[in-house]
């Protein structure tokens, strides 16, 4: 349920908003483990944040199970988990076709954004995203600006609610693997925010320079120098603003430096035969060249003809696994929708990911060491606000969820 409140507030989903009363910009920094943000301060490339971490709001929070970009960013978006939006992948088996597919399109999302409320209340709403894959769900039911870097130069007020965005921003179409793609996010942002001056805008960007490059290196850190010069320009414009990101980002490699990967599907299939489980990975999207569809997360399909729960045990005793439970289980312990996840959930241990059968994954792109997600052990991220936030319990638990609650709630005044 979303519905405007007569004082100055909606209810979305369940939570109180206050409406802003500040331009607004809630950032999603893909794969921002933070240890990056640690790093770039440290070694002086992030003069903003260093000053918003001794001014404002410094906090840690989980994402959701699995770590991975769809079910984070709508998460963020509702204020909700995905057992309340639905969105528990960016891939998943649909058992009504019997077809495996992506969760880009709408029909999938089972709750209203906070995003589409604030603009049912009037409020003027810019969302910029680097993957088209998730402008429909982010922008779906919402008036106002919504595109991704990916397609900027495919952009009509009609469908967008903006045009020529690439002279807008001044900056040629960037390549879908690639930091640019990142960054045309960031300058679309402090343009947009300068001409039109949304009273919210939500920004989300790609983790290609995370999969590449570990926190502190020189790839991540010119990265992190550039997004802070952006969260700079915002701050001059009298922008409230809070970072966080869709999970963190590990090594996944072995001592040889070649992926650590249990290959799930070839193991069912030795365990069962050929056929009887189906192996589902969430983190499957188009965009598979940094990280070869293999993450720490995966779910399991099986006829009633097998007892779920010997595989189960036998799967959890498997050396890399970190996790391995039941539907039920795993409904309740990561927020999850039950109908939409399989028989069983694996998760990975921190270094270890998981794939499904070794023919039907392309590594031949890796040029470094796999970095990936998924699992518990990237569950940890930033949760930054430029404001300080009084009368915030700051014992209570996190999530990158509350992004917009701490926007909201606590940094207008």
């Amino acid at each position: 349920m979303a519905n405007a409140e007569p004082k100055g507030e909606l209810t979305v989903n369940g939570r109180a908003y206050k409406l802003p009363v500040q331009p607004t910009v809630v950032v999603c920094v893909d794969g921002c483990e933070p240890d990056y943000l640690a790093q770039a301060v440290a070694t002086g490339h992030m003069p903003w944040l260093k000053r918003t971490l001794a001014l404002g709001s410094g906090l840690t929070g989980d994402c959701v199970v699995p770590s991975f970009t769809n079910p984070n960013n709508l998460s963020i978006v509702t204020g909700a988990p995905p057992s309340v939006h639905g969105i528990c992948g960016n891939y998943l088996f649909d058992t009504a076709s019997g077809t495996e597919v992506m969760m880009n399109d709408p029909k999938w999302l089972r709750a209203p954004t906070l995003l589409a409320a604030l603009s049912d209340a009037g409020k003027s709403l810019a969302v910029v995203t680097a993957k088209d894959k998730l402008r429909k769900l982010l922008g779906h039911k919402m008036k106002g600006i919504c595109f991704s870097s990916e397609k900027a130069n495919e952009v009509t007020l009609a469908e967008n609610g903006i045009e020529d965005v690439l002279g807008l921003v001044g900056l040629p179409l960037p390549s879908v693997y690639s930091a640019d793609l990142s960054e045309f996010v960031f300058a679309a942002g402090v343009k947009i925010m300068h001409k039109h001056r949304p009273d919210v805008m939500y920004l989300s960007t790609t983790d290609y320079v995370q999969h590449k490059h570990a926190p502190g290196t020189e790839g991540a850190n010119a990265f992190y120098r550039m997004m802070d010069g952006y969260m700079q320009q915002l701050e001059d414009l009298g922008c409230v603003i809070v970072l966080t990101a869709d999970h963190g980002m590990n090594a996944k490699a072995a001592m040889d430096g070649t992926p650590d990967v249990i290959y799930l599907q070839d193991w069912f299939d030795n365990l069962l035969g050929g056929g009887v489980a189906r192996v589902i990975l969430p983190i499957t999207d188009p965009y598979v060249v940094h990280h070869g569809a293999l993450g720490s997360f995966a779910t399991i399909y099986l006829p009633e003809s097998i007892n779920i729960e010997a595989a189960r045990k036998r799967l959890a005793a498997l050396k890399g696994m970190e996790l391995v439970l039941s539907r039920e289980q795993a409904a309740e312990r990561f927020e999850l929708p039950a109908d939409r996840i399989g028989d069983i959930v694996a998760v990975s241990e921190r270094f270890t990911v998981i794939g499904t059968s070794a023919s039907r994954h392309d590594l031949s792109a890796l040029e470094v060491p796999l970095r990936s997600h998924g699992g518990m052990s990237e569950q940890r991220v930033p949760l930054i606000v430029n404001r300080a936030l009084p009368g915030l319990d700051r014992n209570r638990r996190f999530r990158n969820f509350d992004a917009f609650d701490l926007a909201l709630n606590y940094a207008q005044g």
